[in-house]
């Protein structure tokens, strides 16, 4: 599933008319290189939610057969935030473990490493890890030693950020108790983190939140240096 339904309110005035997933980035939009990695990785069915001028979305992707996948929609009247996307989309997740992906992050992290990955049966799901960026510098979470996440707290050094990508069984939100139509993936994580049942994977490799106008010039000038 790509998260793809975000106002993109910190990009304006780059998204007045233009979806997030859909800005340019070194000749391509975004969106458009998760497509390629996940058709890349052997994924076939991929799920994309849709409310901000999601239209253009619809018309660019289509029925996904260009890319090698087929795509299947979750449209939202409004944006339902990350869990309540999940939610809504369950019944064209399936039963089991699904990939997830922010439509607003870009990386070189090889995906099959992921969707292969075979996700013990007692952990709700496996997320990947990054170094902390300079504008998120405490993090979000710990890994421990065990491979299991942890929640940061204020005096550990060793903290990592989320990466908006990660391994996720359907139950994870669908057992939420308190699983409502809008609510943020977080809330379900936490408890999963105190019961030990997510675990986690340190990616010290290429990834940017593309947030601002500035990350997105400064990640496009790096990647067409790069052709």
């Amino acid at each position: 599933m790509i998260l793809a339904a975000g106002l993109g309110r910190r990009m304006r005035p780059l998204t007045d008319h233009t979806p997030k997933p859909l800005l340019a980035l070194g000749g391509k939009p975004l969106l458009q290189y998760h497509l390629e990695a996940l058709a890349a990785a052997g994924v076939m069915d991929v799920v994309i939610n849709l409310s901000y001028l999601g239209d253009q979305i619809r018309d660019f992707v289509g029925d996904g057969a260009r890319f090698g996948l087929r795509v299947h929609y979750s449209p939202e009247p409004e944006p339902l935030e990350t869990g309540g996307a999940i939610l809504q989309a369950l019944p064209l997740l399936g039963n089991d473990p699904f990939l997830m992906i922010n439509g607003d992050v870009w990386t070189d992290y090889p995906l099959s490493r992921l969707a292969h990955h075979s996700l013990p049966e007692d952990r709700d799901g496996r997320l990947l890890l990054v170094p902390n960026p300079d504008f998120h510098p405490r993090g979000d979470f710990a890994l421990g030693l065990d491979g299991l996440l942890r929640e940061a707290p204020e005096s550990l050094p060793n903290t990592l950020t989320f990466a908006g990508i990660s391994l996720l069984r359907p139950r994870l939100i669908a057992d939420y108790p308190l699983k409502r139509p809008i609510f943020p993936l977080l809330e379900a994580l936490r408890p999963a983190i105190a019961q030990r049942r997510l675990e986690g994977e340190h990616y010290a490799g290429r990834w940017s939140d593309i947030g601002t106008p500035e990350r997105l010039d400064q990640l496009h000038s790096e990647l067409t240096r790069g052709q």
